[in-house]
């Protein structure tokens, strides 16, 4: 039987992350967001990690700081080129081939919402970590973008799949349950960009890596479809003329099982916060 064809390509997901490392640092502005928010989740965490992998070596001051804490880090990058200049290993995550329990904690700041096996990912991971291991990560979730979304469905432009499919916050909480961690934890948080066009929003979105990795690719546009969102987009401005567009960064973490880790609550029976759940012993 034949396989499905992949949701999302590989070649123009590398070669995002390559084009990534030659505009200027400052130009993918929800890096240092994401990373400083990953950051301040693992200060919480009362423990140290020996052994990290960092996913995505895009962040040379996110890799900067892991190291600064002590930890023997390890970067792996789907861009060939970035890759090389960084000393990462290369690969997509739903394929990563390392040995078995050899880390003590993943960091992943976003890319997940573009992974063709997502759960066969956390599967990969979950196995990566060592017995009390941490997986922490987020990306761009359920409910982001959605004035460009109507801007792109708007009358006089093809009917053609061009936005990628977003996971939400229920979907992602139940994925690490059902990939073997424990003490999932999910959040979100709301981050509101203010556009005076859709032209730079679309390269906001090309300098964080989060154009389109469709596959197939779809057809270009036409100058007058351009228009068209440009138009409907600018038509859901403020007063001001400027075009509010939203990021939901969904913040996750779950640990490799250990038998001194503190059980569950039964389903529903109550909430918990991601400080409480990043304690280990808490």
């Amino acid at each position: 039987m034949s396989q499905p064809s992949p949701l999302f390509s590989p070649a123009r997901h590398a070669a995002q992350r390559d084009r990534m490392a030659r505009l200027p640092i400052t130009a993918n502005f929800l890096a240092p967001i994401i990373a400083e928010t990953l950051l301040d989740r693992l200060s919480m965490v009362t423990r140290s990690f020996a052994r990290t992998l960092l996913i995505g070596a895009h962040d040379a001051a996110l890799a900067a700081h892991l190291r600064g804490a002590g930890t023997d880090l390890t970067l792996f990058e789907a861009g060939s080129r970035l890759a090389a200049a960084t000393g990462a290993l290369v690969g997509e995550v739903d394929a990563i081939d390392l040995p078995l329990a050899s880390f003590d904690l993943i960091v992943w700041p976003g890319g997940l919402e573009a992974v063709n096996d997502v759960p066969g990912a956390l599967v990969r991971l979950r196995a990566l970590l060592a017995p009390d291991g941490l997986l922490l990560g987020a990306f761009v979730g359920d409910g982001s973008l959605p004035r460009q979304r109507r801007a792109v469905m708007s009358d006089g432009v093809r009917p053609i799949a061009r936005l990628h499919p977003q996971i939400d916050l229920a979907s992602m909480g139940n994925l690490l349950q059902r990939t073997g961690f424990a003490l999932p934890v999910v959040d979100v948080d709301a981050l509101t960009v203010r556009y005076g066009d859709w032209f730079a929003l679309v390269r906001d979105l090309r300098a964080a890596g989060l154009s389109s990795r469709l596959s197939p690719a779809p057809p270009s546009l036409t100058r007058d479809e351009a228009a068209r969102i440009a138009a409907t987009f600018a038509a859901q401005a403020d007063p001001d003329g400027r075009v509010a567009e939203t990021f939901r960064l969904i913040h996750f973490s779950g640990w490799a099982p250990h038998p001194d880790q503190p059980k569950p609550a039964r389903r529903g029976s109550g909430s918990a916060s991601l400080a409480a759940a990043l304690r280990p012993g808490g």
